[in-house]
């Protein structure tokens, strides 16, 4: 079979190493005259070089690279040329994923180990081509008999950007006449009855699914992770299918598919997950680097200088240089960073340097601030209590989203949802919409457990809550308007203590949470002429519902003096002067 598991010789650990290559896919290289690649990726997964049986078939990556000569550049100055590949793209890609395999039992063959990959990559590096000589390779060259080849998109439009470029090249490659048929929508290999096709929705994936091979299009425009669960799920029977994602990053939201794979293909990277059967390889500068560098340019994309070009990388550095509101656009599709086109107001950073420990039994007692958002009645839910101790504030937070509701919740988060369901951050209540008794019941039991000064509340919607914990005997429940004048100072005090604090001395301790995590991610800020900010839930990428609670809370806590006297406690204890009492 030609198996090989020879170690490069001529290569010493250290350069391995900062190229990140395998002794194996090293000695490939130099073994079938190809330079060594000379831009390492930022991140990448282990090979499954440890895995029982492993073995290292350079002949199978000989058959892949045959496939991609025999296809032709079909655009621009390379057009006729052989679309073969660039030595980072056998490196990192080719390579590994198609030359390490083991023994089947159940097959009796050898198969690949690696089922599942990623390529995250700047843009104008040779995705599309990879795609497709990929594409028309698992069709009709690896052997499988009726192969089903997706290519998947996120609406029909992006999908036939993602089919042209493979329809040309099979239709502009002369040794492929004849052994491929180019309809408007699949692309069939009679000979071994398998065929490429394109799709845009969970519904197309499902039909008849019984899958060789997908390859997901930039995975970080898919809003749900529907149609990827699909064709993950739809590979069953195969037996060495592979599932490809090839995309740019993202603008740094979490709780999508692209945030959950990617996350995923770091942990791999960092050793804190293993999984051999699953590669990813991840391109980008670092936030701290010089955007504008040549050097920065160069690390972040592996065909620097050839695709894409110096001048431009230049030209693309020179409009965001000029330009503000082109700047998020270069740092994430040129340079691989992923950010928001618009400034953090409050940044993960920040906010996870604060987390610290928060242990619930120890503040029984302790004074506390209570602010809650209830939002719509068929979605998130909050309640924060906020306990000062002259270095900032141990927080509390409680959420609540009905059981109807979930799902929905679930496919804006990539599935974290029900995780967090199951974890205790988030309860459900029955039906379809939030029943406010679950939350008034924990309000009062918070309001027995500790020394609860005053609850800050956004009045819409809040008329229900508010009679209701009137009529149990609450008093000093505190609107809070949602105008710049009552909620920028609370929102830059919370900033304060975030870019003040320090792990060693967190100054909002928040403890594990994700739910407020994942709000706090979501948040984008209105500013007034005066430089006064408020939170926009419009605009904001997600719920924000616990930060707007932290708001309201830390709003009372602001304007109450502290020496103020605990009203459940004094029943004659008079209002706050600067609140209004509802």
């Amino acid at each position: 079979m030609g198996t090989t598991t020879t170690r490069s010789d001529a290569l010493d650990e250290a350069t391995l190493e900062r190229l990140k290559l395998s002794p194996e896919v090293a000695w490939y290289l130099q073994d079938r005259g190809y330079p060594l690649p000379e831009i390492p990726p930022k991140f990448k997964t282990p090979e499954p070089r440890e895995v029982e049986g492993a073995q290292f078939d350079p002949e199978r990556v000989d058959r892949v690279l045959k496939t991609f000569h025999l296809l032709r550049h079909t655009q621009g100055k390379w057009a006729g040329r052989p679309l073969d590949p660039d030595p980072w793209q056998i490196a990192y890609v080719i390579a590994p994923v198609f030359g390490w395999v083991q023994w089947d039992e159940d097959a009796l063959a050898m198969v690949r180990i690696i089922r599942d990959v990623m390529v995250d990559v700047p843009r104008k590096n040779g995705k599309s081509t990879l795609a497709g000589g990929i594409a028309v390779y698992m069709t009709g060259a690896d052997g499988e008999s009726g192969g089903q080849v997706v290519t998947a998109a996120s609406t029909e439009r992006q999908a036939g950007f993602v089919f042209g470029p493979i329809k040309q090249l099979v239709e502009k490659t002369p040794a492929l006449a004849g052994r491929f048929k180019a309809h408007q929508k699949r692309i069939v290999h009679p000979k071994s009855g398998s065929y490429i096709e394109v799709i845009s929705s969970a519904a197309d994936a499902q039909h008849g699914a019984n899958l060789h091979c997908f390859i997901v299009d930039e995975l970080h425009v898919h809003k749900t992770p529907d149609l990827v669960r699909t064709l993950e799920t739809g590979r069953g029977s195969r037996t060495q299918p592979l599932g490809i994602r090839i995309t740019t990053p993202d603008a740094s939201k979490s709780g999508t598919i692209y945030d959950e794979t990617r996350l995923y293909v770091e942990k791999l990277a960092a050793g804190t997950l293993v999984d051999p059967s699953y590669y990813g390889v991840i391109w980008g500068a670092d936030e701290t680097d010089d955007p504008f560098a040549p050097e920065t340019q160069r690390k972040s994309n592996p065909g620097y200088g050839i695709s894409p070009s110096r001048k431009y990388l230049e030209a693309a550095a020179l409009k965001a240089k000029n330009s503000p509101a082109e700047l998020g656009d270069y740092l994430r599709l040129h340079l691989g960073i992923r950010t928001k086109q618009e400034a953090r107001f409050l940044t993960l950073d920040s906010w996870d340097r604060n987390a610290g420990k928060v242990d619930e039994a120890k503040l029984a007692g302790r004074k506390a601030f209570g602010g809650w958002d209830l939002a719509s009645a068929s979605d998130l839910t909050a309640w924060v209590l906020l306990f000062p101790d002259g270095n900032g504030y141990d927080v509390l937070a409680r959420f609540w989203i009905p059981e109807g509701a979930l799902d929905a919740l679930n496919k804006r988060t990539a599935g974290n949802a029900s995780a967090w369901v199951r974890q205790g951050h988030l309860r459900t209540t029955p039906g379809n919409v939030t029943d406010y008794a679950f939350v008034q019941a924990q309000i009062q039991a918070d309001l027995d457990r500790f020394d609860v000064v005053s609850i800050g509340f956004d009045p819409w919607n809040s008329t229900q809550m508010v009679n209701s914990l009137q009529d149990s005997g609450v008093k000093n429940l505190v609107r809070v308007y949602q105008d710049f004048r009552r909620l920028s100072p609370p929102l830059k005090e919370l900033q304060r203590l975030l870019l003040t604090g320090t792990e060693e001395k967190p100054l909002f301790r928040t403890g594990i949470n994700p739910v407020l995590r994942w709000n706090v991610d979501n948040l984008s800020v209105d500013i007034d002429a005066n430089g006064n900010v408020k939170p926009n839930k419009a605009k904001s990428m997600d719920k924000i519902d616990g930060v707007a609670a932290v708001v309201n809370a830390l709003s009372e806590a602001l304007v109450t003096k502290p020496k103020k006297k605990n009203p459940y406690n004094d029943p004659d204890a008079s209002v706050f002067g600067s609140s209004e009492v509802a």
